[in-house]
């Protein structure tokens, strides 16, 4: 196959993940201003939802980065990948990548609930919301990236 892309997304599809991808960059900018000062966050902080207790672990950390730059960094490159002008590149990297980043970033997410769940024993909402978008834009991109970078057969191919 060439080095373009197959075939076109719907504008649905580019809409929702650039909204997704702003909410996400929001969610992980806001963890991001919060995660040095925990007083900020607007959360509870007893009981199992406790963000405080979250962004404060151990596990608020990966290779000594924090989680929640990580996750800003992550979203700002979706975001950037998602917008009009990233579904319009003529680069089929750049559309491989897109679906590279939303798989690698739902596997780290698992790795955060897991964490969230069983090792700190609380939960933080603003995290549980950005793990919400990440699933949300793995829903969309699973249903077309396939077709896009023509992975898939298509009715069309099949005639």
């Amino acid at each position: 196959m060439s080095n373009e892309v197959a075939f076109p997304v719907s504008r649905a599809a580019r809409v929702t993940t650039f909204a997704l991808g702003l909410i996400g960059l929001g969610l992980s900018t806001y963890l991001s201003i919060t995660h040095f000062d925990a007083h900020l966050l607007a959360c509870s902080s007893t009981g199992t939802i406790d963000c405080a207790a979250v962004t404060t672990s151990a596990q608020s950390y990966f290779l000594g980065i924090p989680v929640a730059f990580l996750g800003f960094g992550n979203y700002v490159v979706l975001t950037a990948i998602n917008s009009p002008w990233g579904w319009k590149a003529p680069q089929k990297w750049v559309h491989q990548l897109r679906f590279a980043l939303i798989v690698v970033s739902m596997l780290f997410v698992l790795w955060l609930i897991y964490a969230e769940l069983v090792l700190i024993n609380h939960i933080c909402l603003y995290c549980t919301a950005v793990h919400v978008v990440t699933f949300l834009l793995l829903i969309v991109l699973t249903r077309v990236s396939p077709v896009q970078l023509g992975w898939v057969a298509t009715a069309d191919d099949e005639e």
